[in-house]
């Protein structure tokens, strides 16, 4: 075989031993005669290139009131249904319930900062209605801004609690469900762990009232199985001054893995334990159409406890199906 200097060597010579009008003219050829080699060489010993399609552009991620993100949702689906159906061995009830109009679902939930009640309650939603009905969830502003889970919720579609979000879910034919008794219900104590706690406040009912829009109570059990909350700790809360720093009145003692005995204080240090949750939806209430009764005390606090009477004879139902005192 020739070697590549032998083969360069006489179209050099060849080139200056010429005539200059005549240079061009054969460097051209040979310059031609390469270009030639080279495809043959190509064809013969590399693989055939591909016509590949320039990649769409993805598509922007979906968050908040524009969640949940049908992206994330579909990645997770295949885990979150295994957690789902094996871990907690979720048992829910009442879609028949559910009116075709937007609904505020009112619930109590469990186990502190990571409420596998009602994370479970909102991937349930999300695998029942696939995208054609949307849910969304509200969470603590210490959740929403904790990194990396803030913006896990945000894509799952979590919103903030406030009026304007929920109404802004409504105003575009959305559902929303809000747990009002906050960190009061979810902190408190494993002995309370079959009653609903929605804490006195009455802010959901005045703003169903104006937009009068049926609230659907949401009964659940054994998400405080999850972790086991010993004491609620106001009188800690009060010494640390949490009211004012994370918005809590309760500093809680928990036992949970694997840290064990702690003071619960930060949403990621717990792994939610084992446990069997249940959850029906319940029977809706309805409003009278006058948004003017949100500003009269009596009617506000007849409907509040008409949902919390439905989410407490609930609660006691699904209990009674417990089989066992711990992850039963």
């Amino acid at each position: 075989m020739t070697s590549s200097s032998q083969a360069i060597m006489p179209l050099g010579q060849s080139i200056s031993a010429a005539p200059s009008h005549k240079r061009a003219k054969a460097l051209g050829g040979k310059l031609q005669q390469l270009d030639e080699s080279l495809c043959t060489l190509e064809s013969t010993f590399l693989p055939t290139r591909r016509q590949t399609k320039a990649a769409p552009p993805s598509a922007p991620v979906r968050e908040g009131l524009n969640g949940p993100d049908p992206v994330l949702m579909q990645r997770q689906a295949g885990l979150v249904a295994r957690l789902m159906d094996t871990y907690f061995r979720l048992e829910i009830s009442g879609w028949d319930k559910l009116p075709q109009q937007p609904v505020l679902l009112i619930g109590g939930h469990s186990g502190g900062p990571l409420t596998m009640d009602a994370w479970t309650i909102t991937y349930a939603w999300w695998r029942h209605f696939q995208g054609s009905r949307t849910l969304h969830a509200t969470a603590h502003d210490v959740l929403m801004k904790t990194p990396g889970l803030g913006r896990y919720f945000r894509r799952n579609g979590v919103i903030s609690p406030t009026c304007d979000s929920i109404q802004a879910a409504f105003a575009q034919g959305d559902d929303v469900i809000l747990w009002p008794g906050g960190e009061k219900d979810a902190f408190r104590s494993w002995s309370k762990r079959d009653q609903v706690v929605l804490g006195d406040r009455t802010g959901f009912i005045r703003m169903a009232i104006r937009t009068n829009t049926p609230i659907v109570p949401v009964a659940t059990v054994g998400g405080h199985d999850t972790l086991f909350v010993l004491s609620e700790g106001r009188w800690l809360a009060k010494l640390l001054n949490l009211k004012k720093h994370m918005r809590s009145e309760v500093a809680p003692i928990t036992l949970s893995f694997p840290l064990g005995l702690a003071i619960h204080v930060t949403p990621l240090q717990h792994i939610p334990l084992p446990a069997k949750i249940r959850t029906a939806f319940l029977e809706p209430v309805y409003f009278d159409g006058n948004p003017e009764l949100a500003n009269d005390p009596a009617y506000v606090q007849r409907k509040y406890q008409e949902v919390e009477h439905r989410i407490q004879a609930g609660m006691d139902q699904l209990a009674k199906h417990r089989k066992f005192p711990v992850f039963g």
